[in-house]
């Protein structure tokens, strides 16, 4: 009998970096597709429902015949304006099933898909528009929160490349830049907080970022913005073969969060096992690991909604799953959030999943960065070109107004 050959899913292994970018054009079509109904008066739930059920045909489309696992990596959740988790109500839930959103609010979308086990999560925020409206430019307290988090994201980014990954120059130019300190988890959040504060924002507390791992979306690996307790520490550095879910929160508030008293309905489950007493939470569990596996669901995705609001109590009191409270600003003010899914790659960064490039001129305010250190870093590529393509691209003279995604994102395809 043959020996079953060890997969290597390592980014050594190009097909590993296939069905990550396979899985990230699913969550971006459907992203798109999720922010054209965010409209004022439209119900989060209809919406959470629509995106779900055209994440699952499109994962439908790829891999056919292939004996491998796919599936949704996140469910669609649509969190209004102060909410800073992701939202997904229940229909069961009448009150929560009736929640609209209301024009000009800002909206986090979101959701993702795997493919064998490598997920892709993205999360833009956008603002709630009517159809008359929907082109018209954002200015005031609005536009300094979206370009604080567009700017705050596209820092973080940069930050997360090794040292001297990107150095050019001689051998020993190279080896000097990459022996540089990394910036401390401390001294990231700081340096964002600048970023933020020079729009009247501040940074989320807690806003943690992870290492992806197959099967698994809180890795080994995490940093921790402005942490509210000594658990928020880091642990691990960003490395070439990582891949990493890189996230936002912003808010016009102080940034301070609060947990409120609303039904967890996101739930994921986690290594420990147990024996589990009650017919209806083995039955819930079973269905769980059969559709989901290690990946977040909302109770709304299991075929009985009421049966599961029963089966998951005894399943989250013995730690089998971990729900996700409902956590929003504690002020109650407008909050945005980013989640870009990278690849570190010889080359740099990789974006598999990625809100869409902000258009920065439809946003009109009279705030801007003005630290030079940081203006410095956002003109920074955060990948090596390995062609012909935009090498003659000028910048602009608000250096902070073009610090993004246009640049060489898709950096050699000999990863």
């Amino acid at each position: 009998m043959a020996e079953e050959v060890a997969v290597d899913y390592t980014l050594n292994n190009p097909d590993t970096l296939t069905k990550y970018k396979t899985a990230a054009q699913i969550s971006h079509k459907v992203l798109e597709a999720v922010s054209g109904w965010c409209v004022e008066g439209a119900k989060v739930l209809s919406i959470c429902q629509r995106g779900d059920k055209l994440l699952d045909e499109e994962i439908a489309k790829v891999y056919k015949g292939k004996k491998i696992s796919k599936g949704i990596s996140h469910p669609t959740t649509v969190s209004p304006s102060s909410y800073i988790t992701p939202y997904t109500p229940l229909s069961t839930d009448v009150e929560e099933a009736a929640t609209a959103l209301k024009a000009n609010e800002p909206v986090k979308i979101q959701l993702g898909a795997q493919i064998d086990g490598l997920g892709t999560i993205v999360c833009d925020t956008i603002l709630a528009k009517t159809d008359k409206d929907k082109d018209e430019e954002v200015s005031g307290r609005d536009a300094d929160l979206m370009l604080a988090t567009h700017y705050a994201n596209e820092l973080l980014l940069r930050l997360m490349i090794p040292p001297g990954l990107l150095a050019s120059g001689s051998e020993e130019d190279k080896k000097k830049a990459a022996a540089e300190k990394r910036p401390s988890q401390s001294k990231i959040s700081q340096m964002l907080e600048t970023v933020v504060k020079s729009y009247d924002c501040n940074l989320v507390e807690g806003t943690t970022s992870w290492l992806f791992e197959r099967n698994e979306i809180e890795g080994k690996k995490k940093f921790v913005l402005n942490p509210p307790d000594k658990e928020g520490r880091a642990e691990g550095v960003p490395e070439v073969g990582d891949v990493w879910g890189v996230e936002m929160g912003v808010s016009l508030g102080s940034g301070k969060v609060k947990t409120i008293d609303q039904r967890p309905t996101l739930h994921r489950r986690t290594t420990i096992t147990y024996q589990l007493k009650r017919p209806s939470s083995r039955q819930t569990l079973s269905e769980i690991v059969k559709k989901f596996g290690n990946f977040p669901f909302s109770l709304r995705q299991l075929d009985d909604e009421r049966a599961a609001k029963v089966g998951v109590v005894e399943c989250v009191r013995s730690n089998v799953l971990r729900q996700y409270e409902v956590v929003t600003d504690k002020d109650n003010a407008p909050v945005a959030r980013l989640l870009t899914t990278i690849a570190i790659t010889k080359n740099g960064l990789v974006r598999l999943g990625a809100p869409p490039a902000l258009d920065a001129s439809k946003y009109k305010t009279d705030k801007k960065v003005t630290d030079e250190q940081i203006l410095k870093i956002l003109e920074q590529p955060t990948a090596r070109s390995t062609g012909a393509k935009g090498k003659n691209r000028k910048k602009k003279k608000k250096p902070v107004k073009k610090a993004t995604d246009d640049e060489e994102e898709e950096s050699s395809e000999d990863e």
